[in-house]
């Protein structure tokens, strides 16, 4: 109650402080890409008015007098640009906006001295384990966020197929719910699975933030194993981008995305959308891809999926105020969006395939954005992200044939076709389930600085989804009486940074306090005392509260080589889909399973930026270990449930991860990129007769390397040409229990080592305004394999052409 009372009290208040003499003058910065300048020197022409443009591009210069000025912008490697103003007809107090487009200087530089830090090297010099992610790049190649996300040092993404398939997100080893996945610091599972790192084109995306093990007090979610934040651009400067791919398996991928402000008035209208499109027909082949004949002999074969289509649209629109007196931005609108995925197979690929099984999703969510720096006085800063809305989910499994891989209607030993006696494809019956939810999630933020030192922060999330089930295939009684899933969440964190000895050491110390209730709700026939029946409601109902607490802390020894080390004890609750299961992703509901709490620990170095001549280089490294109780996650499997199709999550046990994780970068003349990254690591759990054996279906070594050259002026002037490779590399693992000494048949099980490697090029044409790319993904057709040996996508091409129109 406080806190909205302090609130409210902000937003009345806001008009009414007091405001600085003489004109003011504020924009945004950004390059030909729309990506913020992180860091651009901005200074009006024979005057002391001179500052620099924060990590979202924006700068202000106050106290301007009225006459005729020259501002001038510029940035190490981009041309400048130098604009006039004219302050002699303005109001007094009026706040003028000028918005600023660089562009990259073609020349190579021979020459630069480097002033202050990124904002990349800023957020990964905190003491966090972070990788800090720019999409600059990746924006104008056909790259989704999913595969950009893979390179990361630390990071390996577990897909089961093709486009819009399910993905799992593994950081040091640790995966599935134990990494939260943010947009803007919302949990992403608010927006349903039609909104998901799959759809979002990484044009949207201003960078993106990896924390591994240890998640910072502001993001305020149960994320035990590290958090991944999608920060989408939020730049008001007036463009409009749009792209479209179209490549193999019939796939296309199209997205538009575009901003206007009204300079006077500081009215903003954004809008963007969405559009993806697959057949997933990609060739199969393995131990399940079978055609079964009469008598029961089976045949293998290389076969194409031919259920697996997926597609996805959606789009977001907001309206309001941004770089105003009384908030830097103010947004309202909503969101849409809605997928249709066929599903080919359980969580095996066995040997009797799915046909005409398929899930319908969408989401309508309304969404709030209030951000204000020094509200009230200088240096408390408010925040506040909101979403509500509705989300729907259906499941429609009504075919009761059963099909071979080679799309035919599968045979029994008698040459007969056969249906399954349960009448669908997936055992339990014919179904046309829907999931009906409400859904809320509240992200505020409290942020005071008492001087340059010292910084206190206060976060809170708050989630809630109401939750029911239906199925049109029961009876008229079983969906008049049909029970409810309510799931509610609070997290609280309070942080407190110092930065001493000339920010040479930086540390943050938090501390949260975790808050879940779940309800499930099912009427019961049951006697009264007469012996008349009557309805009753079974409620089962739990309630969680932990705390947590952690620190994270960097020092300089030299301008450039840092100590990075951090801790915490983090709480990992059940989210829904453990606690009530999903029968979309064949998931069987387990009211009894508890929170997992792991014990987390990081020591790493960071060396660099160091320059010699032409040549720039970074390296870093990181020592992990997590301690895990309750583990929560598939159960282990053995040879006795290796095919079942239907999964239930359960607590494993305790468990332990400890590795290590170290990268590199290198650069030359601005034209060479080289990077090279590895992750080792041991997941291990202990049976309750105290035997230690390594968690199946994990890969425990990866590496990723990536190669870039540009080519300028190549054809025309002033255009650009950029080659791109690269490599990963992923170590066999097994998806079955070790046997002790007993290994006969375990290679059964095991998925072999991969390399796949990735060559694009982008050609950037003179102008700027058009970029054309060109990918091919596995150049070599490698077989690829994940989560339970299901078998991914081969080599595909790709072609993209993206447009932008800037500073309209």
């Amino acid at each position: 109650m406080r806190l909205l009372l302090f609130l409210v009290f902000s937003f009345s208040s806001i008009h009414l402080y007091s405001q600085e003499s003489g004109y003011s003058v504020s924009g945004a910065v950004v390059d030909e890409f729309e990506q913020p300048l992180f860091g651009a020197v901005v200074t009006i022409l024979n005057s002391n008015h001179v500052t620099t443009t924060n990590q979202d591009g924006r700068y202000v210069l106050k106290n301007l007098t009225k006459s005729d000025h020259l501002i001038r912008v510029s940035y190490m490697g981009y041309q400048p640009v130098t604009k006039e103003i004219n302050l002699n007809h303005r109001l007094d107090g009026e706040n003028i906006r000028f918005d600023f487009s660089l562009t990259e200087q073609i020349e190579g530089l021979q020459e630069v001295n480097l002033i202050g830090k990124s904002h990349k090297r800023k957020v990964e010099e905190k003491g966090f384990a972070v990788n800090l992610i720019e999409t600059k790049e990746a924006s104008l190649r056909n790259v989704q966020t999913n595969e950009l996300l893979n390179t990361a040092v630390g990071v390996k993404i577990r897909q089961n197929g093709g486009l819009g398939s399910e993905v799992n997100y593994s950081l040091n080893g640790l995966s599935g719910s134990s990494i939260r996945i943010f947009i803007d610091g919302i949990p992403i599972s608010t927006y349903g699975s039609s909104f998901s790192l799959n759809s979002i084109p990484t044009s949207m995306i201003k960078n993106i933030e990896v924390y591994k093990g240890v998640v910072p007090g502001y993001l305020s979610d149960d994320a035990l194993g590290g958090a991944i934040n999608i920060v989408l651009n939020k730049t008001a400067i007036n463009n409009i981008n749009a792209s479209i791919s179209y490549g193999s398996f019939n796939t296309t991928q199209a997205s538009v995305n575009g901003v206007y402000r009204f300079k006077n008035s500081g009215f903003t209208v954004k809008a963007s959308a969405f559009h993806n499109y697959s057949d997933n027909d990609y060739k199969v082949s393995g131990r399940s891809v079978l055609v079964a004949g009469i008598g029961g002999e089976q045949t293998p074969i290389t076969a194409r999926r031919f259920n697996d289509a997926y597609r996805s649209t959606g789009g977001m629109f907001q309206v309001g105020y941004t770089d105003v007196k009384w908030a830097d931005q103010f947004l309202i609108g909503f969101t849409a969006s809605d997928d249709y995925k066929e599903v080919q197979h359980g969580a095996f690929m066995t040997i009797t395939p799915y046909k005409d099984r398929f899930l319908e999703s969408d989401a309508l969510l309304a969404n709030f954005i209030y951000q204000k720096k020094d509200v009230i006085i200088k240096g408390l800063d408010v925040n506040v992200n909101a979403l509500y809305g509705k989300r729907n989910r259906a499941v429609n499994d009504t075919v009761a044939w059963a099909y071979s891989w080679n799309g035919d209607r599968a045979i029994d030993f008698r040459g007969d076709e056969y249906q399954y006696t349960w009448g669908s494809q997936q055992e339990g019956g014919p179904t046309l389930a829907k999931i009906n939810r409400k859904v809320a999630s509240i992200r505020t933020g409290l942020a005071y600085s008492l001087s340059n030192h010292h910084k206190v922060l206060l976060n809170h999330v708050y989630s809630g989804v109401d939750r029911e089930d239906s199925d049109a295939l029961r009876s008229v009684l079983e969906n008049t009486f049909q029970g409810t899933r309510d799931l509610h969440k609070n997290i609280f964190s309070l942080t407190y940074e110092l930065s001493v000895l000339e920010e040479r050491l930086k540390t943050s110390v938090f501390g949260k306090h975790y808050q879940q209730k779940t309800t499930s709700t099912d009427p019961a026939i049951e006697q009264d005392a007469n012996g008349n029946d009557i309805i009753v409601d079974e409620v089962v109902s739990s309630t969680n509260k932990f705390e947590g607490y952690g620190f994270a802390a960097s020092y300089a020894i030299t301008p450039d080589v840092t100590l990075l080390t951090s801790a915490e004890k983090a709480i990992r609750l059940p989210n829904e889909t453990e606690v009530f299961g999903n029968d979309g992703d064949n998931v069987v509901a387990n009211s009894t399973i508890k929170p997992e709490v792991s014990d987390n620990y990081n020591l790493g170095f960071r060396f660099g930026r160091f320059r010699i001549k032409e040549h720039e280089f970074t390296i870093s490294t990181n020592l992990f270990t997590r301690n895990i109780k309750d583990r929560i996650g598939l159960p282990i499997e053995t040879s006795l449930n290796v095919d079942n199709e239907l999964i239930v999550y359960v607590n494993q046990g305790n468990a332990k991860s400890k590795g290590i994780d170290a990268q590199i970068n290198y650069s030359y003349k601005n034209n060479l990129g080289f990077n090279f990254n590895i992750s080792r690591f041991d997941l291990t759990t202990e049976t309750a007769t105290g035997t230690e054996f390594d968690i199946p279906n994990t890969p425990f070594l990866t590496m990723n390397s990536g190669l870039r050259y540009s080519f300028k002026n190549l054809i025309q002037k002033k255009s650009r040409l950029n080659l791109f490779y690269t490599l990963y590399f992923t170590d066999d693992f097994s998806y079955l229990t070790s046997q002790g000494s007993n290994t006969v048949g375990d290679d059964f099980f095991k998925v072999p080592e991969q390399f796949v490697q990735d060559l694009g090029l982008s050609y950037v044409f003179p102008n700027n305004n058009l970029v054309m790319s060109f990918d091919v993904k596995n150049i070599f057709d490698k077989p690829v394999y994940d989560n339970l040996s299901v078998q991914k996508p081969g080599r595909a091409f790709y072609l993209k052409l993206n447009y932008s129109i800037n500073n309209l």
